[in-house]
């Protein structure tokens, strides 16, 4: 194509573009209405095609730019603007290019930060729809996943927002806002600590007892990833009767095993935070007897995988200094328990498809027993 067309192609269509990306854009910014971008959508800001670059959400060079414009493009229309734009003065061609150049930058894809005001403006609305309060929740989760994006979360006044979703009459919104709550709080001490200061955890603890099954999983993920690690957290679940709560899970079968299994692995977490931890003063939760028989009493469960969690629980806090192998001997079963196990583990075993695993459960078990034999002798 000559030289004309591809200075019309490059002014009529680039420009054309990009005013109706600037004008979408303008619009997602400013409005609260359910046609908010989410990320799907910033992507139709921009034309359909392999030559946009996946890194930035602009062109990934001006030669593709120009393809795809030509490629969109009335040759007969392009060849008289083309023409007419020739008869420029080269002050004004200058202007032309500048004002092109500075479209084109608009174009791209809106920042995460951008994104994130996005979502917690709708947050903030009180007419913006569920649906758009979900998708606006939805961002969020995928946004704070990076460490920095979750400590802007607080700056931009979105921790409140979400903390405010906590109360929603939905169940389904405040088990989305307990997830990106716990998403933003992992390994990150700074936001653990904004969370605490709002006075958040006690909520997420009464939301783990809630009716809504996907409400009380979430609630419990938020409270493992705020406290875990986190001494002041910790100091605040336990005086929450967070470890009550914890106990009520592991010792009704009746609640739903992927809430018990998380309740397991919490329970692990704390204990090896005491073991790394030896200088620091044990909870007296840890030497509650029915605890640790609900802990026991686990190792019966029909599921592998929480028979699993429980054994590596108990390993955990068979280190503890302040518990006696005696009161896991004497009123948990300990022995029984682990001896009923292996037999069951062996019957296992005869299921090829689930016999790797069941051998890795049963070197778990067995470690157990050691260190439970070991500390009975040392006592």
């Amino acid at each position: 194509m000559d030289r004309t067309l591809l200075l019309a192609a490059l002014i009529l269509c680039t420009a054309a573009t990009a005013t109706a990306a600037i004008a979408e854009t303008d619009k997602n910014l400013t409005s609260h209405q359910p046609s908010w971008s989410t990320a799907a959508e910033e992507s139709d800001l921009l034309p359909p095609d392999s030559s946009v670059s996946d890194s930035d959400g602009g062109f990934s060079s001006m030669d593709s730019m120009l393809h795809w414009a030509i490629s969109h493009s009335d040759p007969e229309k392009l060849k008289e603007s083309a023409q007419s734009h020739e008869r420029l003065s080269p002050s004004e061609l200058q202007k032309s290019q500048i004002e092109i150049k500075e479209l084109m930058e608009k174009t791209k894809m809106l920042s995460d930060v951008e994104l994130m005001k996005i979502a917690i403006t709708d947050l903030n609305n009180v007419s913006t729809s569920l649906e758009d309060r979900y998708r606006a929740l939805l961002e969020l989760l995928e946004l704070v996943e990076p460490l920095d994006n979750a400590n802007d979360l607080n700056k931009l006044g979105g921790l409140s927002a979400v903390t405010r979703e906590l109360n929603h009459d939905d169940s389904g919104i405040r088990a989305l806002a307990a997830w990106v709550l716990g998403k933003a709080s992992q390994n990150n001490p700074t936001f653990q600590q904004q969370v605490l200061e709002l006075g958040v955890l006690s909520r997420l603890i009464v939301m783990v007892k809630s009716d809504s099954k996907e409400e009380g999983i979430k609630a419990l993920y938020a409270v493992s990833a705020v406290i875990r690690n986190n001494l002041a957290s910790q100091e605040l679940f336990y005086a929450e009767a967070g470890g009550s709560m914890l106990q009520d899970i592991l010792r009704n079968a009746s609640v739903d095993i992927k809430l018990r299994r998380k309740a397991v692995l919490l329970l692990t977490d704390l204990a090896e935070y005491q073991l790394e931890n030896v200088d620091k003063d044990e909870p007296p939760f840890f030497n509650d007897q029915d605890l640790l028989k609900s802990v026991v009493d686990l190792t019966a469960s029909s599921d592998l995988d929480l028979q699993e969690k429980a054994l590596v629980a108990i390993k955990s806090l068979l280190q503890l200094k302040t518990i006696e192998a005696r009161v896991f001997r004497d009123f948990c079963a300990l022995g029984d328990a682990l001896n009923r196990m292996k037999q069951l583990l062996h019957d296992s075993m005869a299921d090829e498809d689930q016999k790797d695993y069941v051998m890795d459960v049963e070197n778990v078990r067995i470690d157990v027993e050691h260190i439970f034999n070991r500390k009975l002798v040392k006592q």
